[in-house]
């Protein structure tokens, strides 16, 4: 299999990742944590990352399994890991592995896909595929929560290509970098619902050095139904769908979330 996305890009900016303002103030944390609590353990968390949900679920007495394919970012959450309590470490396994294909010998009350990297899967065979390997390590009635954005369809037909847009809050790193960061949509693939986009980190040093990163990737974008169908299609039955991570109800806010709490079920 080639690899999902271009994932590997985030070596660069694998160390930023928990420092970026919208990631570091994300609401969804608390959602995860408590839906954690409610499984129990053991909990499978698929796209981990850098452990911005993985550490404080096992903060929370959670025994916990980070799944990621990219190296950068588990090595920035081992390192986050290290500044934790032994309880904490104890209670969480690290796997470098595809998302659509793995084998991690245990069984899970709960598998969570946080904050869209389900949306990498770019063919319904991945996506499927994906599903599946969740399946496969869930106990009976056990529970999986996928996290995708509801698209704005104002965005996709309205927004400039080409363009940069969405400046955020400058943030800053210990060895005094300073970092902006700025979204461009590169392309709409309309028929295979794939966009292209980049985001652009501009860094000033703390000797006055300017540089621009640039991080290219692409994401399917699934619409309410879709998700729908390809959960029953893998043997799941959706119990909830909320449009926030207040537990809010889908068609309440626009574009909102398309947040998916499915029961395993057994066919």
């Amino acid at each position: 299999m080639s690899l999902a996305g271009e994932y590997d890009e985030y070596a660069f900016i694998a160390d930023l990742y928990d420092h970026v303002v919208p990631y570091r103030d994300r609401p969804d944390v608390q959602f995860f944590v408590e839906a954690a609590k409610e499984a129990g353990s053991p909990v499978l968390e698929v796209g981990c990352g850098t452990g911005r949900v993985l550490i404080p679920t096992a903060r929370a007495g959670l025994d916990i399994v980070g799944l990621d394919l990219s190296p950068y970012m588990l090595a920035v959450c081992r390192q986050r890991l290290r500044d934790e309590s032994e309880a904490v470490q104890g209670r969480v396994r690290l796997v470098q592995a595809d998302m659509r294909e793995f084998a991690l010998g245990d069984t899970f009350t709960l598998a969570t896909i946080p904050f869209r990297p389900f949306q990498h899967l770019m063919t319904v065979e991945d996506q499927l595929s994906c599903l599946a390997s969740i399946r496969r390590h869930l106990v009976d009635d056990g529970v999986l929560i996928l996290d995708v954005f509801n698209p704005s369809l104002d965005f996709l037909v309205n927004r400039p290509v080409g363009d940069e847009f969405g400046e955020e809050p400058e943030f800053s790193m210990s060895d005094g970098r300073r970092i902006t960061r700025r979204h461009k949509t590169l392309a709409h693939d309309r028929f295979n619902q794939i966009s292209d986009f980049e985001f652009v980190y501009y860094v000033t040093h703390a000797d006055g050095r300017e540089e621009r990163l640039v991080h290219s990737f692409r994401l399917r974008y699934l619409f309410r139904f879709e998700v729908e169908h390809l959960l029953a299609r893998a043997g799941f039955k959706v119990e909830h769908l909320y449009a926030g991570y207040d537990k809010s109800a889908y068609g309440s806010r626009y574009p909102g979330e398309l947040l998916f709490v499915a029961r395993r079920t057994s066919v």
